[in-house]
């Protein structure tokens, strides 16, 4: 069996270049696993595995220990269980080294093994954040054999390994980052984890494509999969759980960094919307990112076009998303597009995922056309269909009361707005 080394795409025959990803030179051989069939030392002559009835098994119970980080003890369902396995992801630069120290901090005698910083580099952060480091024992090691034994010896809190890319098993011959050598590292981990019954952090590195680097099956072998997101040119970020084990994967945490590090937001609607000036163009949505409403501005800037395709963008919102809406703005509602350069932008560097939010995208459009300025304690909540219609959202008692507590009286939302049109009067 051939495996890319860079898709983690398996492959029967060898080739020069992988048909998944079109990388050349990354195919390797991976040795198979012997006794497979029904040979002589096949699996039909395995001993038959150990089966009970599911009714006679007792639940097992799962404590959290909580971090003291409240954003992130709210994604985690109530803190770490000890024992677990949990990968960070995000792109370089996002912030995930800054919260591994907060965590390490909160957390007390824990062990950082790094194999991209050195520990100056890595004491240099700490006292950037006003963290003590005594507690804190460190390693400059990419051998995870060796990073175990310490660990054991150690006792520690919490293991975090920056980054898992960086790391190598010794009876693996294969370079860092590879597929195998990534699997093989987390594995070791794993073991150490259950066996100790202490909780291990693993950082995790994020391609281009945004995808974390290394075999994707590195993410089916933990128990967590956090990701840390958010515009670098903003202060926010966002943590979500991707996968969870013990707990909802529908809690999202939101950060703001500063120069002592990311600092949870308890009342992200309030921050979003602080700095809004309202004005044509500018609309507020109430939008849901798990179990948690928020208040965000959406703008939009609308230019007459130079060009024979005119331009689209969008920050933190889906392009073609808006092409569709623009196409419904310009048939339904009657007010023509098509000569007309059209940005939309999602303020607060939040990435907007749900269809709850076209209404207020359109109202966007609409209002930097025809020069119109909605109410400002206004909140557009709305799907559009392709007939124009405004169609009922999700969870929209909740939002309302979101809305409600920010002091926002003016609901423009499915009970009150049934079709596009009505967003011109």
């Amino acid at each position: 069996m051939f495996i890319c080394t860079h898709c983690d795409t398996q492959q029967l025959k060898w080739s020069g270049r992988c048909v998944e990803c079109g990388k050349w030179g990354t195919l390797v051989e991976e040795s198979g696993v012997k006794g497979v069939g029904g040979g002589k030392g096949g699996i039909t002559n395995a001993k038959p595995a150990p089966v009970l009835k599911l009714s006679d098994a007792s639940a097992a119970k799962v404590s959290h220990k909580a971090t003291g980080i409240s954003e992130l003890d709210r994604v985690l369902g109530g803190g770490i269980v000890p024992g677990s396995v949990t990968l960070l992801a995000g792109e370089p630069g996002i912030g995930k080294s800054t919260l591994v120290a907060q965590i390490a901090g909160v957390q007390g005698s824990s062990y950082y093994a790094s194999g991209e910083e050195s520990e100056g580099q890595v004491l240099l952060r700490f006292e950037r954040l006003g963290i003590d480091p005594k507690s804190i024992s460190f390693s400059n090691s990419v051998d995870v054999g060796g990073i175990i034994a310490s660990a054991t010896a150690l006792k520690p809190s919490m293991v975090i390994v920056d980054s898992i890319q960086t790391m190598m098993v010794g009876e693996v011959d294969s370079y860092p980052g590879t597929p195998t050598a990534v699997r093989a590292a987390t594995a070791e981990l794993i073991g150490f984890a259950k066996a100790s019954n202490v909780p291990v952090l693993i950082i995790g590195q994020v391609t281009k494509e945004g995808t974390v680097a290394g075999p994707k099956t590195l993410e089916h072998l933990v128990d967590t999969v956090l990701t840390l997101e958010g515009d670098p040119d903003s202060a926010y970020r966002l943590l979500r759980a991707e996968k969870h084990r013990f707990g909802s994967t529908e809690e999202i945490g939101v950060f703001e960094m500063t120069e002592k590090g990311l600092i949870a937001v308890d009342n992200p609607s309030a921050r979003f919307l602080k700095e809004r000036v309202p004005g044509p163009g500018s609309v507020v949505a109430c939008i849901m990112e798990g179990s948690r409403p928020f208040l965000v501005e959406i703008q939009a800037l609308v230019e007459k076009s130079f060009f024979p395709n005119p331009v689209r963008r969008t920050s933190g919102y889906d392009a073609n998303r808006l092409q569709m809406l623009l196409a419904i703005v310009s048939k339904q509602a009657g007010v023509k597009v098509y000569d007309k350069d059209v940005f939309v932008n999602v303020v607060g560097g939040i990435k907007i995922n749900e269809h709850a939010a076209d209404l207020a995208v359109a109202a966007a459009v609409i209002s930097a056309i025809n020069d119109i300025t909605y109410p400002a304690d206004a909140v557009i909540i709305g799907e559009l269909g392709l007939g124009g219609e405004v169609r009922s959202v999700p969870f929209l008692e909740r939002r309302t009361k979101e809305a409600d507590r920010l002091g926002m009286k003016t609901f423009m939302s499915p009970k009150e707005i049934k079709h596009v049109r009505q967003l011109l009067k």
